[in-house]
């Protein structure tokens, strides 16, 4: 699905590093539409599909976060996206030196490019994880100013990147956004990486397969559609210059327990589900809601769509069945 925005008054240039991802590939369509230039950037062989009335309108450059060459990547781009990012949750506790090496390492040289184009740099976005860098919280939901302390080396590295950011930002004037996203949720995401809970609930529901639960289903998660989160980053990325604040949440500002996920679903299937619980991990924050109040007084940016009416969203995008069709992929521009 494709949000409506309005034609730009200047065409810009947007470089997307992930750009083959589940949210690169949303934001992509989104900025295509609106009059923008968008060149994506990701390991993939080939770019991804879209519409004949966007394909030609979005460019190609194959791209590794461990190796880029980021002088020729970023020559001529007027924003950067960063949505580039190797690990999950699990795979950075298992190997957080990994992690740190080909994901925070990198940011660091990304910046470097930045601070020696002085004040020709590109504006840069960086996607953060809203449900991680906070680790467990002290109010609920969220305000940006909560203080970071996550309990996952993937929460971690993320905070870590954001402190360079503020550090570039205060040091030599670069124009560093960061946007701390919930949970997205729809069709195309991309199940084998281990995120997504909505999504794998669906996908499995629709499947005739058990749904898997990670404790006593009671864990709140803010879930917010994956087009409102494009529709967010876009917002975000076409601000005029961000002087008191730079950090945003994303997200839907409402929680929804695992459990209450299932109930939706069943609510919406002709079916029963099977859900079977096992036992609760330690990396999961209990609770994880955002305070989304900060972008929608200062940008005007909120969710257009509920929980509810997101999951219905993509039930129709999936046709039904349960191959994971990319929305983006068979909508068009608005004419």
């Amino acid at each position: 699905m494709i949000s409506k925005v309005e034609k730009p008054d200047v065409v810009e240039r947007h470089l997307i590093l992930g750009g083959s991802g589940f949210i690169g590939r949303h934001v992509a369509a989104l900025l295509v539409q609106s009059g923008h230039e968008v060149v994506l950037a990701g390991r993939s062989l080939s770019k991804p599909t879209f519409t004949p009335a966007l394909e030609e309108r979005v460019g190609w450059r194959s791209f590794d976060l461990a190796n880029a060459q980021w002088d020729s990547l970023i020559d001529g781009i007027t924003v950067i996206h960063h949505y580039a990012w190797s690990s999950v949750p699990a795979s950075a506790n298992n190997d957080p030196s990994l992690d740190l090496s080909t994901n925070v390492a990198p940011t660091l040289g990304l910046l470097e490019a930045l601070r020696k184009k002085g004040s020709l740099a590109p504006r840069l976005i960086f996607a953060s994880s809203g449900g991680t860098v906070y680790g467990k919280l002290l109010r609920v939901p969220v305000h940006e100013d909560h203080r970071l302390s996550p309990i996952t080396a993937y929460g971690a590295g993320k905070a870590a990147v954001e402190l360079y950011l503020g550090t570039y930002r205060a040091l030599y004037g670069l124009d560093c956004r960061v946007a701390r996203l919930a949970n997205p949720f729809g069709a195309g995401q991309n199940l084998a990486k281990g995120l997504g809970a909505v999504t794998t609930f669906l996908h499995r529901a629709l499947s005739q397969q058990p749904i898997i639960i990670w404790g006593d289903g009671e864990v709140v998660r803010d879930f917010i559609h994956i087009s409102d989160v494009a529709a967010g980053l876009v917002a975000l990325a076409r601000a005029q210059p961000l002087d008191s604040h730079h950090v945003f949440n994303i997200g839907s500002g409402e929680g929804v327990s695992l459990n209450g996920v299932i109930a939706e679903l069943e609510s919406k299937l002709p079916h029963r589900l099977d859900v079977r619980y096992e036992h609760g991990r330690k990396f999961d924050v209990p609770v994880s809601v955002l305070d989304i109040s900060l972008i929608r007084e200062t940008l005007g940016w909120r969710p257009s769509l509920s929980f509810s009416e997101g999951l219905s969203q993509t039930l129709g995008d999936l046709g039904g069945g349960g191959a994971h069709r990319d929305r983006s992929e068979v909508s068009g521009p608005e004419q």
